[in-house]
């Protein structure tokens, strides 16, 4: 383990946000990987670059329509930042988002809810696939704990605003291990296979993203380990989309039928035929839904 950011030099840098936005809501989320049940005004992540050439840990400040970044570690300052941006669903115009809710009974009573709610997402393709294999015939919280352990001994700490925040190790430091506490050996060759993955740029962020979504995900179904529902969360929560549809989660259809009073289950036809009014803002829609629906009375 390295454990880095109480000697290292920080820098700091900033990110312009555009219509409503709440980075408590955004830390509180929950999500995969992470496991907030606080929020003391400090969003902290610790994650590999998308570059895969080092892990840096950031402090995440909100101060009215800015975000302010404070980097502990090595690497291009302004790609570090774009990455964070792309996590929290800074990268995205709000205002366009607050329109579209607007032109939905069910997404106005949700923003209305919480209107700087956006998704969290995860740190990169490379993460969310290495969280697939972590995860797999796992409870959540048992997913979190093997992720922050193998981090923990063979990745970074970071030292965030007083709390010790682990990075998963980089490609090269996971195809280096052969045996992780707590994880069954059978799943060390698939976690090789998704460190070489990330290294030949299958897992690229622009790569994937530049192309059709469906496409992608079969293509990453090719990884062992890897089926449809987690090449659909590799694609749409690890490239941090906001208007790919979330048809495999089971959640999104089941928020669909409450919040839209469905009298019936509704099925991946019917939930694309409803999230066209979602465009392009359809991930964000299928998310909110489900994140902040659950607030609403029935």
């Amino acid at each position: 383990m390295q454990s880095v950011g109480m000697s290292t030099p920080t820098r700091t840098t900033t990110i312009p946000l555009v219509g409503p936005y709440d980075l408590g809501e955004v830390a509180l989320m929950g999500f995969g990987h992470r496991d907030e049940s606080t929020f003391d005004g400090i969003m902290r992540l610790a994650f590999c670059t998308d570059a895969l050439d080092a892990q840096v840990g950031v402090e995440v400040r909100q101060d009215g329509d800015t975000l302010t970044l404070t980097v502990h570690g090595e690497g291009d300052l302004t790609a570090i930042a774009a990455q964070v941006a792309r996590v929290v669903s800074a990268d995205h115009d709000g205002d366009a988002w607050a329109s579209v809710c607007a032109s939905d009974p069910v997404l106005a009573r949700v923003h209305a809810e919480a209107p700087g709610f956006r998704p969290s997402n995860f740190y990169s393709p490379y993460e969310a696939a290495v969280w697939a294999i972590l995860s797999a015939r796992r409870a959540r919280r048992q997913g979190i704990a093997l992720r922050e352990r193998l981090s923990r001994e063979h990745g970074a700490v970071f030292q965030l605003a007083g709390r010790a925040e682990p990075a998963v190790p980089l490609p090269q430091q996971l195809l280096a291990l052969d045996a992780i506490t707590g994880l069954p050996a059978d799943r060390i060759p698939r976690l090789h296979a998704i460190a070489r993955a990330a290294l030949d740029g299958t897992l690229d962020v622009r790569r994937l993203t530049s192309m059709d979504p469906a496409a992608a995900m079969i293509e990453l179904q090719q990884l062992p380990g890897i089926g449809p529902f987690y090449s659909a969360l590799i694609v749409i929560r690890g490239c941090g989309s906001a208007d790919a549809l979330p048809v495999h989660e089971v959640h999104t259809r089941v928020a669909v039928r409450e919040l839209y009073a469905l009298d019936h289950d509704p099925d991946e036809v019917e939930v694309a035929a409803i999230s066209e009014r979602w465009r392009p803002f359809r991930t964000w829609a299928a998310v909110s839904l489900r994140a902040v629906g659950s607030r609403l009375s029935r």
